[in-house]
């Protein structure tokens, strides 16, 4: 069994036995970042059946995914990084969704995008849940009124929300309050989680990790 394919279990057999509610009978879906890692590395996930793969930049996703797709149309890629407006029209045909929605501008580019080639996508509304000036995202006061106008106004599939939260070792209240904002808006999914901190974001109800060096190992 392949190095990658082994890291991936050990990683959902440790969620599965630190569980603080054992009664959840389902872990979070484990998308793979495969940025900045070749497909000779990522190969051996998919033949396993992995199914979902994050990417942070458009040009290297099209370059590595854009014909792997086509022989394996089940895979699930998911944008994980800033996507920028004058990249949508690249981003909307090969991506199945977008974790980083973090402003109007890109709301109605990406359903401009849509439309046109007549493909929804599933959307997460990025948080910036530290409120950090850094950061991207949308601030937690902001949040109804966005939602409200991504969903009624532009007919965007928001299926939940994502962050990246200040500190390591602050993560879990961070998580806490994500979860609080996703339940206030009857929203379901949430995506939070990288290497250092899936464990807790789990415990606090992510149903999406983005978990890259704990199954690719260290980036070059």
């Amino acid at each position: 069994m392949h190095r990658t394919v082994q890291n991936l279990n050990v990683i959902k057999k440790f969620i599965i036995s630190h569980l603080e509610d054992q009664s959840i009978n389902k872990i979070p879906k484990i998308i793979a970042v495969s940025k900045t890692f070749s497909m000779e590395k990522i190969l051996p996930l998919i033949e396993y059946g992995h199914i979902d793969f994050g990417e942070n930049k458009v040009q290297e996703a099209i370059e590595k995914w854009q014909e792997i797709k086509k022989d394996f149309n089940h895979l699930q890629l998911h944008m994980i990084g800033k996507l920028q407006t004058n990249k949508v029209k690249f981003a909307v045909p090969l991506f199945d969704y977008i974790h980083s929605l973090d402003s109007l501008k890109l709301a109605k580019k990406i359903s401009e995008e849509q439309n046109k080639i007549k493909k929804r996508l599933k959307i997460f509304i990025q948080i910036n849940i530290g409120n950090e000036e850094q950061k991207n995202g949308i601030d937690e006061s902001n949040l109804n009124e966005f939602y409200n106008s991504c969903v009624n106004d532009l007919d965007l599939d928001i299926i939940g929300l994502m962050c990246l939260p200040p500190k390591e070792n602050e993560s879990k209240k961070f998580f806490l309050k994500m979860k609080n904002l996703a339940e206030n808006l009857n929203i379901h999914e949430l995506s939070m989680g990288m290497s250092n901190d899936y464990l807790d974001a789990t415990n606090n109800g992510s149903t999406f990790l983005r978990i890259g060096t704990k199954i690719f190992g260290n980036r070059g």
